[in-house]
């Protein structure tokens, strides 16, 4: 079984809209036109079984509508709807306690997103209800393509944060930390995060030719990559693609190409996953 723990969807009526403004930001290319549609589709051409689908919540009014959507899509073609919360948002540690009571697995924070550091009291009280609630928190890490100079979740951060919360299933997206990943291993093999593998490996494929000089669009080679599984063990590790922007095929091929024993491949692509799921 292969779980992609790290997609995203928006709705039909303003899917073309939000991925060409989000385009725009990022200045790199979208691989599918971001609907459920188009996610279930890239699904089965990459051999995908499962897709964690995790929602970001900019506007604190809107989390609870959210999550009730997510509550009715999740489990439809083979997509797993995370849930959200806001950390200005009223009664947050209420909507978690709803949140696991509708039985999702888990929420996504965007420290960048949210506008608040990750070690803020206001996330830092999100993560250790979540902690209590069995919750998984799949969380951005580091910097955002989009946001370039905006520090709001790195490495150093994300450890305060777990010292404060205690125990949470968080997994730091993007390799625990984008493009601070010379700091992740020594800010966080010791803690109890883990990581997902999204939009780190490889190179970036820009919006526009000459944006990026040639330097900027590297990400993680294979042996940084393996580097860096190798510290926190391929048991802290899922397999991540933000879908949409990276394609789920190639994102596949990647970590099936890398210099990994076959068991770490198979904990990475769906075993962690499952334990995590339930699936």
């Amino acid at each position: 079984m292969i779980v992609d723990f790290h997609t995203h969807t928006f709705p039909e009526r303003i899917a073309v809209a939000a991925l060409g403004k989000l385009q725009q930001a990022s200045h790199s290319m979208a691989f599918s036109d971001g609907t459920m549609g188009g996610l279930s589709a890239s699904m089965g051409r990459a051999g995908i079984d499962w897709s964690v689908v995790l929602p970001v919540a900019t506007n604190p009014l809107k989390v609870r509508s959210m999550n009730d959507l997510s509550l009715q899509l999740t489990g439809k073609d083979g997509l797993i709807y995370f849930g959200c919360v806001h950390p200005d948002m009223e009664g947050a540690e209420q909507e978690l306690e709803r949140i696991a009571a509708l039985g999702l697995k888990g929420v996504k924070l965007h420290p960048v997103y949210q506008g608040v550091d990750i070690d803020d009291a206001r996330f830092v009280r999100i993560l250790a209800k979540a902690g209590e609630l069995g919750l998984t928190v799949v969380m951005h890490a580091g910097d955002d393509i989009g946001f370039p100079g905006v520090v709001r979740c790195s490495p150093e951060m994300t450890r305060e944060a777990l010292r404060q919360s205690g125990p949470v299933k968080l997994i730091c997206a993007h390799m625990g930390g984008w493009r601070n990943w010379e700091r992740v291993a020594d800010c966080l093999v010791d803690t109890t995060a883990m990581m997902d593998t999204a939009f780190s490996l490889g190179k970036i494929t820009p919006l526009e030719k000459d944006y990026y000089a040639p330097e900027q669009l590297n990400m993680l080679d294979g042996e940084a990559f393996c580097r860096l599984v190798r510290a926190f063990g391929s048991r802290r590790v899922v397999f991540g693609t933000d879908s949409p922007w990276a394609d789920q095929m190639s994102s596949l091929r990647q970590i099936q190409a890398l210099a990994l024993t076959e068991a770490e491949k198979e904990n990475i692509l769906g075993g962690n996953a499952r334990l995590l799921l339930g699936v």
